[in-house]
Order: structure tokens, then sequence, then C-alpha cells
């Protein structure tokens, strides 16, 4: 006799053991204890998450014979053990994809009149009730306004928005929510344990993550990872069996991707490929750990389900990677694995996402703008010029913080309340290399912030997130005169273009040449 698949094996027997949806088996447990159960629900969200396992435990309980309400489903009086074992003939379940049609629905309207043969309720499961006709959900209509006492109907669908809104409406809604890696985790780690299966627990995470958040889907995939049970499920079995990069090999490619460097990330995914890994697969994790760095960079580490060495990874290439091929790369990846199907070179999609994400975007001018050269004045001691020719080798020039401080000292706000209040006295002096300094006329505001390296860390936290790069940060005292010159913004032109603020900063002067009209 062949073995009972594993998600068939495990599927929950009682409310309890639904994972993830707490919210709806609390209500469900509370109106069969209050009797306040309605004749319809719907049931709504991901595969694998619980819609059907949930109907059939609701169809359990209305007629499970326990006295004891908390109790129900008890799994052990007859109704119970004959719905476990699919023989209750007043549990009907319907498969809408393949009776989709109104004669369907009016054959189901013409049984439900009679009454249940074994139980309180006769109740009606309707899988993927969206694949349903306009006229069968017409005829479903009149059934779900009047339905007898002794029905029940439970619809489950993947697609809500294909659910018509009158039949919605009838129903009492319920939305499945996709499982965290933590709870499919534990979930497989429960498994294991009372299969007696060895196991790593980075692994199950995997396996937790290639599940997308079904329950169904982890547990299939666990299963067809267990070849041997006295073989342990190790990080590298998870990976052979699933066709998956290995982490290193994902994290090597978004560091080159961060670096720019081409070779490397090519190097990367032929090697991953050779090695057996599948370039869809390989392609959604590229885009899942780029995705993770974005969420790092913009909104912090605590939306990303990882361990914490992994979260500031994400961190530190957040704050090194360039936000505009971050989000390049992020779409042609994405865009790789949706187009992907196969071919002579099947690592070509990637190969060429990888050289899109690292190829800048052409910008156009018009009318065309161009800078002549000034003549070059020689730098004053503590001047603006001393200032721009200490910028010449810099990360990022002193002009360029100065012209967007204000959203420097908006980003201060997510590390600190009091710090852009006191931030805003400051501006850009110089920067020398990764350095900046940012200087103050006053005494008290300098003093508050010279001798706190923690209050520096705040600054640099933010000047890295507008400006993509790792800034240390060193405050100076200024004249009032310095500190004037620095506030003063740069020109429309320049605070958009590389190229024009770093002529600006050079003693360029820009002007404006408008194309010559043409002859009538």
């Amino acid at each position: 006799m062949p073995q009972q698949a594993l998600y068939l094996k495990w599927r929950p027997a009682r409310f309890d053991d639904v994972v993830g949806q707490e919210h709806i088996t609390r209500t469900l447990r509370n109106a069969l204890k209050q009797g306040r159960v309605r004749h319809a629900y719907l049931f709504s969200g991901p595969r694998g998450t619980g819609k059907t396992t949930s109907a059939r435990l609701l169809a359990k309980a209305l007629n499970c014979t326990d006295p004891d309400p908390d109790r129900r489903p008890c799994n052990v009086c007859p109704a119970c053990i004959a719905v476990n074992e699919g023989r209750y003939l007043d549990l009907i379940e319907i498969d809408a994809a393949t009776h989709t049609g109104v004669d369907d629905v009016r054959d189901l309207r013409d049984k439900i009149a009679f009454a249940p043969g074994e139980g309180h309720f006769k109740v009606y499961i309707i899988d993927e009730v969206h694949r349903f006709s306009g006229s069968a959900f017409d005829a479903l209509l009149k059934t779900l306004e009047e339905p007898p006492e002794h029905a029940i109907f439970v619809l489950a669908t993947t697609e809500i928005d294909k659910v018509p809104q009158t039949i919605k409406s009838r129903c009492l809604q319920f939305e499945f929510r996709r499982l965290t890696v933590k709870e499919v985790g534990d979930r497989l780690a429960l498994i294991c344990d009372t299969e007696g299966l060895r196991y790593d627990r980075r692994a199950l995470e995997i396996v937790a993550r290639h599940g997308t958040g079904s329950a169904r889907d982890s547990i299939s995939l666990l299963d067809q990872i267990v070849t041997d049970p006295d073989e342990p499920i190790t990080v590298e079995l998870v990976e052979s069996v699933l066709g998956t990069a290995s982490s290193a090999a994902v994290r090597t490619l978004a560091e080159a991707i961060t670096l720019g460097d081409a070779a490397e990330g090519l190097r990367v995914i032929n090697d991953a490929i050779d090695n057996g890994t599948d370039p869809r697969q390989f392609g959604a994790q590229t885009v899942a750990f780029l995705r993770a760095v974005l969420i790092a960079g913009t909104a912090g580490t605590d939306l990303i389900e990882a361990s914490e060495e992994e979260q500031q990874t994400y961190l530190r290439l957040a704050q090194q990677i360039d936000l505009a091929v971050l989000t390049r790369a992020i779409r042609a990846f994405n865009d790789a694995v949706n187009s992907a199907k196969g071919g002579w070179h099947p690592q070509l999609s990637l190969e060429l996402a990888l050289v899109e994400s690292l190829q800048p975007p052409i910008a156009a001018y018009a009318p065309p703008v161009y800078v002549t050269a000034a003549p070059t004045a020689s730098p004053s001691p503590g001047g603006e010029s001393a200032s721009q020719v200490r910028d010449q080798a810099a990360a990022v020039s002193s002009a360029s913080i100065n012209e967007k401080w204000k959203t420097v000292l908006q980003r201060m706000m997510r590390y600190s309340k009091t710090a852009p209040e006191i931030m805003r006295h400051f501006r850009a002096h110089h920067v020398e290399g990764n350095v900046v300094y940012l200087g103050t006329d006053n005494d008290t505001y300098f003093s508050r912030i010279q001798p706190y390296p923690e209050k520096r860390t705040v600054i640099e936290r933010a000047l890295a997130d507008v400006f993509r790069a790792p800034l240390t940060v060193q405050v100076i005292k200024v004249s009032s005169q310095e500190l004037n010159t620095a506030s003063a913004p740069i020109t429309a032109e320049a605070a958009n273009d590389l190229l024009l603020a770093t002529g600006l900063e050079l003693g360029a002067q820009i002007e404006r040449i408008d194309p010559p009209s043409e002859e009538p």
C-alpha cells in the first residue's frame, strides 16, 4: 500500500492545529460555542493556507456530538470519524473548476431541500468558487438568499476579486493570510520531530521560504526532500533537491551589483547554473535578496524575516549601493524571472538583467547647457575655494550635501527626535574622502555634538540613507561668513547634474546657450 503524503497525514484535525490563522479559528469557535453560526461563509486567501481545511473543521464541529462545545470537533464521535475518513454524507464538496455551469448549481439547489441524513447540518464546501460562470453565480445567489435552515455554505477562493459583490454581501467573509517563515518552519520542525527525522533548522527555513507562505506547499517540498528517513535534512541537501543557489552565491551576486562589477556577476551566475541551480529559481532568490536590501535601506530591518547577521548584511549593502542601480536591478531580475522560458542559454535572461542593471540611464538636456571655464582664483585661507579644492577627491561634494540638507534632517528624524533641531545650525564645510566636516558658528550646538560619537552616528546614518555612501562625520567650528557661504544653494541645473555641480565647485560659470533658430 502506498505511503500517505505528509501534507495529507498532517492535515489539521482540530482548530488548534491550524497554523497562523488564529483570527479566523477563534471567531469560528466562538460562533460554535454561542450557536451563532451563519448560513454562508466566504474564505479567501493564497493557496495552502487552510481554507478548505477550516471548512472541513467547521463541518465536523457543526455535526460533532460531544456535549462540550469547547471540544468540538472531538475526532472520536461517529460524525467526526466519518468526516476524517471522507464518507460523511452530509458533507458535500464541490470543485467549481469542474462544475462551472448553471446546471450544476441547479442540481445542487434541487437536492439542498432534503434534510440531513446523518447529522444536524448539511455543509456544502464549494472550492475555487471564482471559477463559476456568470449564470452559475446567479443561480447560487438565489440559494444563498433563501437557504434551508439545515444548510451551511462555505465558499473558498484564491481570487476574491473575481467573486461578484452580490455573492460577497450574502456571506461572512474571512481572509486567510500567508504564513510567516517562522510559522511554517515551526510546523516543519514539529513534523520532523514526530516523524523521527534529523534536520538543520536553517534547511527548514529554506523550505519555508520556497513554499512562499503556503503550509501545504512547504510540507509537500519536505516530503520531496525526505527520500531516506535516515539521512539528515541539511542545507546542502535542500539546495540540491530544490535546485536553489547557495545563499553565498546570491549574496556575492548582490555585492557584484553593488560594486558595479559585471564580470564578477556573470561569473557567479554561470557558476550557479553549472552547479545545477535552476535559472528561474536563482533569479527569484536574487529578487528576494535585493528586495530585502531595498527594505533595509528605506524602512529598516524590522520588516525583514531573517537572522540578525543577514539583516546586517542587507543594511550594509543598502548603505553602499546606489538606489537607482538597486531599483533597476530588482525590475530587471524580476522581469527575467517572469519571462524565463528556457532555451539554448537558460542563464541568458539573468545575464541580460545583470548588464541592464549596471547601465546608467541616458540623460538628455533641452535646451543644452554648457560649462565655460572661469579664471581660477587663488584660494584664500579658510575661504570657500579651499573647501572646493578639498572636495575634488571626495565621495560626495559639500555643495550636494548642503543642497539636500533638509532631506538629511528629515531622514535624521527616524533615528533621533532631537538631532534635527540641533543639526539645522550646521552645514557641510568640506569633504575629504569619505569624511564630511560639518561646521557651525555656535559654541553651544558645537559642544552638544562634538564630544558624543553616538550622536555623530545618527548623522552618518541619515547621510548614508540619502547619498547611498558610507560617510563619516566630524564637526568643526567655523566663522559666520563661512557658514552663510556654505548655506548658499547652487543652481537648479547643477543640483540635478553631477558634471555641472563639479564644474561650479572648480570655479566654472554656467551659461545657457539656446540653439540657433531655424531660417524660415
